[in-house]
């Protein structure tokens, strides 16, 4: 009876984990650069003393979905979106180097160069700081060039380079703060083949349809599972009703 109980309050709970991620997937459907995650659901044994006789079910991270998002022009001369493969070094909060998608870039009051997020964009030397200017354009390299003010038409100036790498992607990991980074902990290369669509944004990569049918699977699940706790308990009081006729 208690293998009963302890699979079906196992599922239950894991389901709840599962429906967690998808929620968060759904809330995220509108977030540029996002990449959905993916979970799945698998048997495992309980060891202990004795055989393993007992199993509890666990939702598994699968890691992330790969797929690009597709590109929304915007027509803002900060916004780019990664042509293919390849991602775009921004410094996270705790100040370390990561990657992202996201390419809703925007000028700070210190005349730094962030993202949606508030993170610092990166470029060959660290953050990117962009000087006074009459105009800016951003390259399909990545390069950032500006017309200084009060400078002739011709007269352009090269501030920096968007740190553009692409690493394979099974290499890559999903943290806790939405940011990607290499599994090896190592820092990622830049790489000159990476282009961007200067005036776009990559939206995100989860599918509303998909995730609001999970949510309702999810749904059905954990009702299911907690069903199960009535039938044991039914089986319970017949069995019990049994051994006091004998």
């Amino acid at each position: 009876m208690d293998n009963m109980i302890y699979i079906s309050m196992t599922g239950a709970k894991n389901v709840m984990y599962a429906q967690s991620t998808n929620s968060n997937n759904l809330a995220n459907v509108n977030t540029y650069g996002f990449k959905a995650d993916l979970d799945f659901f698998q048997s495992q044994p309980v060891y202990g003393p004795g055989e393993p006789s007992r199993a509890y079910a666990e939702d598994a991270r699968a890691g992330f979905n790969h797929q690009a998002g597709s590109l929304v022009s915007t027509g803002h001369n900060l916004d780019v979106g990664i042509i293919g493969e390849g991602w775009i070094g921004v410094q996270a909060p705790d100040g370390t180097e990561a990657y992202t998608r996201r390419g809703d870039f925007r000028i700070d009051p210190n005349g730094l160069l962030t993202n949606g997020e508030g993170l610092l964009v990166l470029g060959n030397g660290g953050p990117i700081a962009i000087p006074p200017n009459e105009s800016l354009l951003i390259g399909r390299d990545g390069t950032i060039t500006i017309r200084p003010i009060g400078a002739a038409p011709g007269q352009l100036a090269n501030i920096d380079r968007l740190l553009l790498v692409n690493p394979d992607s099974k290499t890559m990991q999903k943290g806790p703060d939405g940011l990607f980074r290499l599994q090896s902990g190592e820092l990622a290369e830049p790489d000159a083949f990476v282009q961007v669509t200067p005036g776009a944004i990559e939206s995100s990569n989860v599918n509303a349809v998909e995730a609001m049918v999970n949510m309702i699977e999810y749904a059905r699940s954990f009702e299911a599972q907690t069903k199960i706790f009535k039938v044991a308990e039914e089986v319970d009081a017949s069995t019990t009703k049994l051994m006091s006729i004998t």
